[in-house]
């Protein structure tokens, strides 16, 4: 029988912790981070494409080269790709450009995509935990996931291989608060934040959500969203707009970004094409990071 939820179990030390850490980022905010109008992230952040979203027959080699010519440093790779890692990593050697990340997207078979990034030099894995529907409770999602993930951290933690949890559009972890306390019930230093810039506008603000996950955001994917379109045409349609061009205040992402000393990796998950699309992404990405 499963135990009925019990607010009084919330780590309490935990919420402090949190609350302590998202009002420090706040008062840091309104000091030095709101010193300047275009604060820039040139040389703290790094800039990377998920790499199915590249559209082109050419030999990964190829495709590798023409994405740093199109300025990008590095690409997120994923589990169920075709692509052989062996000639994923020769090509990364050859070109330069780097392997950040490996996208799972669940918390099943997570020994296997631990495996898959240690072939290909990665040390994060984004996966998603779990989903909530009519069929699946919240508290049950809750419990069954972090179950999970318990059984596979040290595997984990072995191959020193970080298990990253994403924001995701699975009626699951619907506020920074309760991501952050799903995270530190693990008290492992390998799980963490994959924070996903677009996925929280169309319920919230993703200015609101940085200082409250704090230092344990270890990657940032950015899309846009419009919340304008979610309202007359539907939500997915709220994806259907480039970036810089829908709702989301990009100066004030950056901003709480800086107040968490963010570095690291930017990657782009938005809608692919052709290298002149790849371009256009790289240069949108220049814009909305202030990276120019």
């Amino acid at each position: 029988m499963t135990r009925s939820f019990d607010p009084a179990l919330i780590n309490r030390r935990s919420f402090l912790q949190t609350a302590a850490v998202a009002a420090a980022g706040t008062a840091f905010l309104s000091n030095s981070a709101l010193a300047s109008a275009k604060m820039p992230m040139a040389g703290r952040v790094k800039k990377a494409i998920v790499y199915n979203m590249f559209k082109s027959d050419e030999p990964i080699v190829d495709k590798f080269r023409a994405l740093k010519e199109a300025g990008f440093q590095g690409i997120e790779a994923q589990t169920k790709a075709p692509e052989d890692p062996a000639e994923m990593v020769a090509a990364a050697r050859e070109t330069g450009i780097e392997i950040h990340s490996l996208m799972h997207g669940s918390v099943d078979n997570i020994p296997m995509a631990v495996d898959r990034a240690k072939i290909l030099g990665v040390n994060v894995i984004l996966i998603v935990a779990g989903r909530v529907n009519e069929k699946k409770s919240y508290q049950d999602n809750y419990t069954e996931t972090q179950a999970i993930i318990r059984e596979a951290l040290p595997y984990a933690a072995a191959n020193e291989v970080t298990l990253l949890v994403e924001n995701v559009w699975n009626n699951f972890l619907l506020s920074p608060l309760e991501m952050a306390r799903y995270i530190d019930e693990f008290e492992s230093p390998w799980i963490q934040s994959y924070f996903d810039v677009g996925n929280v506008a169309r319920f919230a603000w993703p200015e609101h959500w940085i200082p409250v996950l704090g230092n344990r955001i270890k990657r940032v994917h950015v899309k846009e969203y419009c919340r304008e379109k979610q309202m007359n045409e539907g939500l997915w349609k709220g994806f259907d707009v480039e970036m810089g061009e829908g709702s989301i205040d990009w100066e004030l992402v950056r901003k709480e970004l800086l107040a968490i000393d963010y570095e690291g990796w930017v990657t782009a998950e938005v809608k692919g094409g052709d290298v002149e699309r790849m371009k256009e992404i790289s240069r949108q990405m220049d814009t909305v990071l202030a990276l120019g």
